[in-house]
């Protein structure tokens, strides 16, 4: 059967040059055999991220237990710090700070892991094609490219292990063809991950400080979203509580949630205050503006172009009856 699919991939990568729906038909099975492979396969290796002029390194160790996914991810940069995942819970401990925070992940799963998007997203919004792949972290790999048709979008350039799948190399790139943003496995072993390796390493945590930060899902039916990036679509709206990792200092936001699969946007809600600063940031892919609404202030954060951020924070609207 890995000798099919490895056929498959190989018959992909050289014959869907003539047909461009053979090519988007062909990237989206490598891109949902990918997804299927992050979730279902047990692993561990070392990868890293390069954002902007930040490099991190992160070890990370999955495998899927009782037919629910398990995974720990090591900072192997700064102050120590491990975060050990049982399905959508995230526990992280910070052993500095003897501090072990909770919280529910809400957003898309991180690297290896993506959520393919539908069919039509790729064709509208993309131009697919295929390009040799190198090898990374020395496994073989098949490699595709999905090129935005708009400056709302990124581009990337993905790279996945022809024997398993699993996403090997990932980039964004803006208009110019820059890479913005690129995470990449440099150790990767596959194959049964012993529960042991999951737990973490900091020992007894009984006299730390514990915050529980977990999502919870609400309605804000008097805000309004107007425009995002095509394909993306809402995919919740919760409360959750932010805080500085440097001090501890907490703040409850609202948040508004968007993905189209390879990225996402959110929106955060919380009250006003004067020094807040407007001041458009970016880090790598992730590019983020501040807007004043009467009493609110808004938070736009994307892994999209600014001009998309921008595009999203002018549509968000407020119903005249909603509190302001």
């Amino acid at each position: 059967m890995r000798q099919l699919v490895l056929w498959l991939c190989l018959f992909a990568a050289g014959s869907a040059f003539a047909d461009p729906a053979a090519r988007e038909a062909d990237a989206l099975a490598l891109l949902e055999r990918a997804q299927l492979a992050a979730d279902r396969l047990d692993y561990s290796g070392i990868f890293v991220r390069q954002r902007g002029s930040e490099v991190t390194s992160t070890r990370i160790t999955h495998r899927r237990s009782g037919g629910r996914a398990e995974e720990k991810l090591e900072s192997l940069d700064g102050k120590p710090r491990e975060t050990v995942r049982q399905g959508d819970e995230l526990v992280t401990y910070l052993t500095s700070q003897r501090r072990k925070v909770i919280e529910s992940r809400v957003q898309g799963p991180g690297f290896p892991a993506l959520t393919a998007p539908a069919p039509a997203q790729i064709a509208a919004h993309y131009r697919t094609s295929f390009f040799d792949g190198d090898r990374v972290a020395g496994r073989e790999s098949t490699a595709i490219a999905l090129d935005s048709r708009d400056a709302y979008h990124f581009s990337y350039r993905f790279w996945f292990d022809r024997a398993t799948g699993l996403l090997l190399r990932a980039q964004r790139l803006d208009e110019a063809g820059e890479v913005v943003e690129q995470v990449a496995f440099v150790e990767l072993m596959t194959g049964r991950q012993p529960a042991a390796k999951l737990k973490p390493s900091v020992g007894a945590t009984r006299d730390w400080k514990v915050d529980n930060f977990a999502a919870t899902p609400v309605e804000l039916g008097g805000w309004t979203v107007r425009w995002v990036p095509g394909g993306f679509r809402r995919i919740g709206t919760v409360t959750r509580t932010l805080a500085r990792e440097q001090d501890g200092a907490e703040r409850e936001v609202k948040q508004i949630l968007f993905s189209d699969g390879l990225a996402g946007v959110s929106v955060f809600i919380e009250p006003w205050t004067a020094e807040r600063s407007a001041s458009p940031l970016q880090l790598g892919a992730l590019n983020m503006v501040g807007k004043r609404h009467g009493k609110f202030w808004l938070t736009i954060v994307g892994e999209v172009p600014m001009a998309a951020v921008r595009r999203v924070a002018d549509s968000v609207e407020i119903a005249q009856t909603f509190p302001r």
